[in-house]
Formats: C-alpha cells, structure tokens, sequence
C-alpha cells in the first residue's frame, strides 16, 4: 500500500486531474511547468530504485561486442518498469545499463515529461521542418561519401550504417527535421518536457553510465488512434541536400533528414517489477 503523501502519489494525482484520453486539450504551460517542478523533487529512492543497482552495471555496448552481431550487442537490456497506465497517460520508468540506446523513435501528438534519476544520459532530439518537406531516397548507392567516412572510422561504425541501409531497400522517403537537443544530461537535473511540435518530439537516448528515467507520456502510445512508435534513422542533411538550401535557416549541422525504419533488431528490452510505493487510484 502507499504512503500517503508519497511523492509518486503526488505525481499520479496531478496527471490525473491534468490529462484527458484524446490530447486534443493539452494543458497549459502552467500546469506542465507544476508537474515539472513535482518531478524535479523525485529521486531514486522515491520509486524504490538505488543507484548502485549492480544489474544495470554490465552493458557493453558496440565497443565490447562484435559490432556485426545485431543481436546480442547489449550485454544487458534495457529494464521497463510499468508504475501506472490509463487511457489519459502513462507513468513509467527505463533502467539503463552503460552503452544501451533507445533509438530515434517518436512522440505523436503527445506530451512527454523525462526526469533522469540517476546517471548520465546522453539525448539527442529532433522536431520536424514545418511545412513538412520530404523527398524520396536514392538508394544506398547515393551514400558513398558516407560509407567512405565508415571504412576508415571502427568496424562497428561501418555495421550500424550498414544496418540503417537494410531497413531502407531502394524506395523510401526522407523528412527534414531540426536538432532541438543534442547534450547529456546528468542527474540531479531538471526535467525535459517535449511537446507534440516542439521540444524535441523525436530523440534518441545512449546511456553513458548505468541511469534510470521516469517519464510521463501523456496521452500513452496508442496505434488504433494514431500514436504508434515510430523509429529513425537520421543522416546528415548534406547526404540529400539538393544544392540550394533553401528548406533550411541556419547551419547545416542544425538539420538532418531523417527515413523511418522498422523496429530496429538490437532493441533489447524486457519488463521488471516496480518495487516503489503503489499507486491509490
């Protein structure tokens, strides 16, 4: 049973007068910038983790592992702990082992609230160019330059980009988007908010140590109503540029094209059990 007054309980009363199932009324800035500061005062011990979790201490990583071998690149995986869920919003936190990555994926039309509890986690996010500009890939024949760069960096470099072609075939579309955030992010530190349009509503997470995220997504993932998790790759924007520049406003390095691909192999995933106080619904 919870404690009353516990500060995950405090989290879940607010999203529960904050959210509503469709989204289509998101709340204001306000009252997200309440939740935020909630969020902001919760540690790990608040949702019963520690942080020398010895478990989430044993990922190697695309150094440690044969960079060929998609499958078994992790030596640990990535540890989901379901705390709440309902049709309005979801409450959840993601155990990382060093060098663990969730790849570039999604947020549609959701609002989603991450607060690192411990560690360091590098977190790289995009939004897209509005009006959408999109054009269709050459084929992986068009990246010469950028198998050329592979050849000479690591071997695993070369397979990652090799494994991003493969998910490809020789007809796809690219869509520009906008680097919103490309830094690391160690706790303790404020909490991250992204929006359906803005703050970074696609991103990537690398766990540079063992780290821990609760996140709120509000509404949660629902493929019947048009919020399926869709994942990425993105390529520089000098791989397709046209030559005139004119989609973009700014330094080439801000933008990326980015082609969805399927659920990539190598993400590792499994469900655990949330050992922090229960939640009184």
């Amino acid at each position: 049973m919870a404690k009353k007054g516990s500060a995950i309980q405090a989290l879940y009363d607010l999203c529960r007068k904050t959210f509503s199932p469709s989204g289509t009324h998101p709340p204001s800035s306000q009252v997200i910038n309440k939740l935020s500061s909630l969020l902001d005062t919760i540690g790990p011990a608040d949702v019963g983790l520690r942080e020398d979790n010895p478990e989430d201490d044993r990922g190697h990583g695309i150094f440690g592992l044969n960079g060929f071998n998609r499958i078994a690149r992790w030596a640990q995986p990535i540890t989901f702990l379901d705390i709440f869920e309902c049709n309005s919003f979801t409450m959840c936190i993601f155990c990382f082992p060093t060098s663990s990555v969730i790849p570039l994926h999604d947020h549609p039309g959701m609002t989603v609230l991450s607060k690192v509890l411990y560690g360091s986690l590098h977190v790289k996010a995009y939004d897209w160019v509005e009006p959408a500009c999109i054009q269709k890939g050459k084929g992986s024949g068009y990246f010469t330059e950028e198998l050329e760069s592979a050849k000479r960096e690591k071997p695993y470099i070369l397979a990652l980009f090799l494994q991003s072609l493969s998910y490809l075939g020789s007809d796809f579309y690219i869509r520009l988007a906008k680097l919103a955030m490309d830094k690391v992010l160690t706790a303790p530190v404020e909490t991250s908010i992204l929006y359906p349009k803005s703050g970074g509503n696609l991103h990537c997470f690398t766990a540079l140590t063992p780290c821990a995220v609760l996140d709120v997504l509000a509404p949660p993932y629902q493929e019947a109503a048009g919020r399926k998790c869709t994942y990425y790759h993105d390529y520089p924007y000098s791989s397709f540029s046209t030559g005139t520049e004119a989609e973009i406003s700014g330094k080439e390095e801000e933008y990326a094209w980015l082609a969805e691909i399927e659920t990539p192999d190598d993400l590792y995933m499994r469900q655990g059990v949330y050992a922090g106080p229960a939640i009184q619904v």
